[in-house]
């Protein structure tokens, strides 16, 4: 099984919930997928796009359960990132935490990678 991560805000994660589906963030829209990030990449996803971002949720997804829909891209660097190409179902979420910011203002993901 191969752990793949999502990390948005409360607000969004309590939305999708009571949707029982996330439909993507403002950047997910933007560039027609929902950006997602192996346990090696989370952490520096977190450093680059979410510093300073208080009250953020990180998600934990089973990779081989979202199908086709979900692509292994070029991006940073070059290095193959998961894109979800339809929404993220709630059921298909398998662990979710909150994420404090350490001295810097990053989100910490620490212990929550698997």
């Amino acid at each position: 099984m191969t752990l793949i991560y999502k990390i948005l805000s409360r607000a969004e994660w309590e939305a999708a919930k009571a949707a029982g589906r996330f439909e993507g963030s403002a950047v997910d829209h933007q560039d027609g997928f929902i950006h997602l990030s192996a346990a090696d990449q989370a952490q520096e996803t977190a450093a680059r796009y979410f510093k300073d971002q208080a009250d953020l949720v990180l998600l934990g997804i089973e990779a081989e359960g979202l199908g086709e829909a979900l692509k292994w891209e070029a991006s940073r660097g070059g290095a193959l990132f998961p894109h979800l190409y339809r929404p993220l179902l709630i059921s298909e979420v398998l662990s979710e935490a909150a994420l404090s910011l350490d001295a810097d203002g990053v989100p910490r993901l620490g212990d929550h990678l698997a």
